[in-house]
């Protein structure tokens, strides 16, 4: 699932001194703004991060969409004053992007890094092969420039240092000599800590590099690479084995949509076990008078096709399913949240629930 920018900087910036020299300590200190802040912590916020009234800045949404530059959401090279001013213009008022409407409630305000090159780089992970994407000239105007990505598909087990150096030289193709070194560094780093922390897509796009300091230990031939913005999965699936490694995060809603608090609940309650616990609301009641409590996903599907194909779509009110063996106290509190929201609203007539599952693999549904 996708992540907040906030929170894979705050991971990469944790993280990345476990798979080379590299540091982000001076460049990646993002910080999240919601409204709450804006209005009644903003005198804690600065003191907790007094850089802010020191550097200049960059303010954007962190809401899960890109392009936002495009869409003039995105303050550069301002004081605090105006990011405050620029943001509080903006937050929690809705917007379009691409005919899609939500509301900006999440911010992030960082560093302004001045910069003269812009790399685009990328990581997915595939069933067979993790592919790595890069290009010497990222930005805005990556896909106008698409021709110039190229693609390394690495098998289970191999590390980007493994590869030839004719295959890396062809692969790195366009960087200036002088920065070669640390560009590859970043992207080894970068995919070591994608791999060790269940990541399932990071796009940096654009990262840069900047002159570090003289002596500074913690940058590659005298170079530090820099993530200007990020876009990020995790395998949520993973997340009771890296909890900590993680810190504290949750998965946010894509940009237009909103979850109940009973999906919400059943999510946190699918995040802290090893079985499957899934719900969407498609109906509430009264207009859902249909609801399912089925086991097994495959089962789940075949009980909303039925239902939709007997000219009772309309009527469905949620699709779920649970899976993996679930403990009873588990399915108690899903089989009660399903339970309290299809009896929810009653208004004289009848509602229908339906209990099943895949027999092969819940003998006792």
């Amino acid at each position: 699932k996708k992540i907040r920018e906030y929170h894979g900087k705050r991971i990469l910036k944790q993280h990345i001194n476990q798979f080379s020299n590299l540091s982000f300590a001076a460049q990646v200190k993002p910080v999240l703004v919601t409204k709450e802040i804006l209005e009644t912590e903003w005198k804690k916020l600065k003191a907790t991060y007094p850089w802010l009234l020191e550097e200049k800045l960059v303010a954007k949404p962190d809401m899960l969409f890109g392009k936002r530059g495009k869409y003039g959401l995105v303050k550069v090279n301002a004081d605090l004053k105006q990011v405050k001013e620029f943001i509080r213009e903006r937050i929690d008022k809705p917007f379009n992007i691409q005919d899609v409407e939500g509301v900006l409630t999440h911010w992030i305000i960082e560093p302004f890094v001045p910069h003269d090159v812009e790399f685009y780089f990328a990581i997915e992970s595939t069933r067979e092969t993790t592919i790595v994407r890069f290009s010497p000239k990222g930005g805005i105007y990556v896909e106008e420039n698409w021709s110039l990505v190229k693609e390394l598909e690495v098998p289970i087990g191999k590390q980007i240092k493994d590869y030839s150096k004719s295959e890396l030289d062809a692969f790195f193709d366009g960087v200036p000599e002088n920065m070669r070194e640390a560009v590859e560094g970043y992207v080894d780093a970068m995919f070591q800590l994608f791999e060790s922390l269940d990541f399932v897509t990071i796009e940096t796009n654009p990262f840069t590099l900047v002159q570090a300091q003289e002596g500074d230990s913690h940058s590659i031939n005298g170079w530090q690479p820099v993530p200007l913005d990020l876009c990020a999965e995790l395998d949520d699936t993973a997340h009771f084995k890296q909890t900590r490694k993680w810190g504290d995060l949750h998965f946010p809603d894509v940009w237009g949509a909103s979850r109940s608090s009973e999906e919400r609940y059943i999510e946190e309650l699918d995040a802290n076990t090893g079985a499957s616990l899934k719900l969407t609301i498609l109906n509430p009641a009264p207009v859902g008078r249909v609801w399912t409590l089925v086991a097994g996903g495959g089962a789940s599907v075949i009980f909303a096709d039925t239902v939709v194909d007997l000219g009772y779509g309309k009527y469905l009110g949620n699709y779920g399913e649970y899976s993996g063996g679930p403990d009873a106290e588990q399915m108690f509190k899903y089989s009660k949240t399903v339970l309290s929201l299809a009896t929810a609203n009653p208004d004289g007539q009848g509602r229908v629930l339906l209990i099943g599952g895949g027999i092969a693999n819940f003998t006792d549904v």
